[in-house]
């Protein structure tokens, strides 16, 4: 299904960021609104 498939890629983005060393659940938003604000205003 596709909700399972989204499910595994947001499992994968946090497990990486966790990984990464970024625990706190506001930092990973506020971190992913960065990657994906940064590139639209270049």
């Amino acid at each position: 299904m596709i909700i399972a498939e989204v499910k595994n890629k947001v499992d994968k983005i946090w497990t990486d960021i966790w990984a990464g060393g970024i625990s706190n659940p506001l930092t990973v938003i506020e971190e992913l609104t960065y990657l994906i604000v940064y590139p639209v205003t270049r």
